[in-house]
């Protein structure tokens, strides 16, 4: 059904990783407000979008500008999506590919943003959760190389097909040493974003075959936070760096393959339309009945302990939009750190097309970690920004983190007691969907503040966060 390829393992050596490590842990230099918390300021964003359109372009849109040949996807026919319930062309996709007319109207597909935004949970497929099941750990070179090479051979080299693939193939080919991530089931989107920029003039948007960013020799990826929080927030991503026009930064995925700024208008005007879905998008809710008299204590608990930096919820709903210190926060400080001191992405995107055109977006990089809303928290695991903690119970109380911990891949095996992914605690990081927490990057620690909890106060909060 859908393009496959085969990947090959590859391992980064020893002494590229720990020259990595050295440069993640130089000293920071501090570029945000002075203060052990602070909020990001609001900035006007797009009124007057249309959800139901939003979804429709998300869905069959051509956002992402370039694919692979709907030639190569030779039985596609004989599939039909039974989760958007798509018409024409994408009736017969994944609801995580999108088929879309290219150059000469010849027909492309490529994943959509529903690639690493929607997941499987519990059998059902829940649009705007992240994906935590991506495997990103095979990605080498030669499959970039070995891409154009395929499709020619499929398509043949003075196809129409090839014409409209070829630039997309181009891009691919710089961005694929990008994508290696050494960590199951965490996602390298800025990283992949970088490969993309560094063959893009950043006015223009035209391919450039001379990378204009040096590749990091260390990809350092996160776990997929949910759609629904956009709604919510001041500042985009982890680290709250997102800030400015969100059509801007959420069309980012643009940059795989758009050729140029007009293209790119284009697409960002639909995503006013996309705007105002995610804005309308709401979480699941918690599918067992919860003790009420227990989640009503857990409450309480919130209000004294979490609701200054996570916000509050139902009657008195507010979101502070709150960015932590990372020697406040503690957990683990690469993530932030990278787009500080190593990323060169900020400095081409603030010097881009998405900068410097209205309505003008910016990347402002900081030495701390953006405390999240919690809507729909129970669904979202594993959390932190990194992934690294299997269940809420675990980061409610440190002293339950497991070193390495292996998931079956089934999306059915969660634990709604514990709130978070069935698991095993193996003694190697060995085998398929093993999460290990002493790489760097993806380390367990920081985000302590329930363990000065009591097991019953750490019980009423959990009853509580199920709620939200």
């Amino acid at each position: 059904m859908t393009l496959r390829y085969a990947l090959t393992a590859s391992l980064l050596g020893l002494v590229l990783l720990l020259a990595a490590c050295r440069q993640y842990l130089l000293p920071l230099q501090q570029s945000e407000p002075a203060g052990p918390v602070y909020r990001v300021l609001p900035s006007p964003q797009a009124q007057g979008g249309d959800p139901e359109a939003g979804l429709a372009y998300l869905t069959t849109g051509d956002y992402v500008g370039g694919g692979f040949p709907l030639a190569l996807y030779e039985t596609y026919e004989a599939y039909t999506d039974t989760v958007l319930r798509r018409d024409g062309v994408n009736a017969h996709m994944l609801f995580s590919d999108i088929a879309f007319a290219g150059p000469d109207s010849v027909m492309l597909v490529s994943g959509s943003c529903f690639t690493c935004h929607a997941s499987t949970f519990r059998g059902e497929v829940v649009l705007g959760l992240g994906n935590s099941f991506s495997d990103f750990t095979q990605f080498t070179p030669m499959q970039g190389r070995l891409l154009p090479w395929f499709i020619r051979r499929k398509v043949g080299r003075k196809s129409d097909e090839w014409a409209a693939a070829e630039p997309y193939t181009r891009w691919l080919q710089g961005a694929f040493p990008w994508f290696l991530t050494d960590q199951y089931g965490v996602n390298p989107a800025f990283r992949m974003e970088e490969g993309y920029a560094s063959h893009r003039d950043p006015v223009t948007l035209a391919y450039q075959k001379q990378p204009v960013i040096d590749r990091f020799p260390y990809n350092i990826a996160s776990d997929v936070p949910p759609l629904w929080h956009v709604r919510k927030k001041e500042a985009l991503y982890y680290n709250g760096m997102g800030r400015g026009d969100f059509t801007k930064l959420l069309m980012q995925a643009s940059t795989l393959g758009i050729p140029d700024t007009t293209a790119a208008r284009a697409v960002q005007r639909r995503f006013v339309d996309v705007l105002a879905w995610l804005e309308a998008l709401e979480p699941p809710a918690y599918p067992e009945p919860v003790d009420a008299a227990q989640a009503a204590r857990g409450e309480a608990i919130f209000s004294v302990h979490c609701e200054k930096c996570h916000g509050t919820y139902g009657a008195r709903e507010s979101y502070p939009n709150k960015i932590v210190p990372l020697d406040e926060v503690g957990t683990d400080p690469l993530y932030a750190q990278y787009f500080m001191q190593a990323s060169g992405l900020p400095d081409w995107f603030n010097k881009s097309w998405f900068a410097q055109s209205p309505p003008a977006a910016r990347l402002q990089a900081s030495a701390g970690y953006m405390a999240p809303p919690l809507d729909g928290v129970w669904a979202t695991a594993p959390y932190l920004h990194n992934g690294s903690v299997p269940t809420l119970a675990a980061l409610l109380d440190s002293r339950l983190r497991p070193r390495y911990w292996a998931r079956s891949g089934d999306s059915a095996a969660y634990d709604l007691a514990a709130v978070g992914w069935q698991y095993t605690e193996p003694d190697q990081p060995k085998g398929d969907y093993v999460y290990d927490t002493t790489l760097p990057g993806y380390g367990k620690q920081g985000h302590t503040f329930g363990d000065t909890l009591s097991a019953s106060e750490r019980a009423d909060l959990l009853a509580y966060l199920k709620t939200l």
